[in-house]
């Protein structure tokens, strides 16, 4: 599965977090989390249209900052008790797995646009 495809399934996870957390009124954390997790693969699908590669690091840089921004709300939310689902340690793992692969395309990609020059 690629990187599009892994955060697409990912955001899927993220709605069904947010849908249980509206469930029990939890609706200003449940935004803030939903648009940061469904926005890391938005980015990744902008970034496959991008301009130049400077562009492609720009937008996937973008994804890396709203993969970690999704990895620290949902870590208040599981230490108040709102994150149940058996899915929990998934969730994490995966964000971690999204911000680890984003972070070696940036790598690799910066390193490819330093050797063409």
């Amino acid at each position: 599965m690629n990187i599009e495809e892994r955060t697409f399934e990912f955001a899927l996870q993220i709605i069904k977090i947010c849908k249980s957390l509206n469930k029990e009124h939890e609706y200003i954390l449940s935004k803030q989390l939903l648009r940061s997790g469904t926005s890391i693969g938005a980015n990744i699908a902008e970034s496959q249209a991008a301009q130049s590669k400077k562009d492609f690091i720009s937008k996937m840089s973008i994804a890396s900052k709203e993969a970690r921004e999704t990895f620290y709300r949902l870590r208040p939310l599981d230490k108040a008790g709102y994150l149940t689902t058996p899915d929990k340690n998934f969730i994490f793992t995966e964000t971690n797995n999204i911000i680890n692969i984003i972070t070696k395309i940036i790598i690799t990609t910066q390193k490819n646009l330093a050797n063409a020059k």
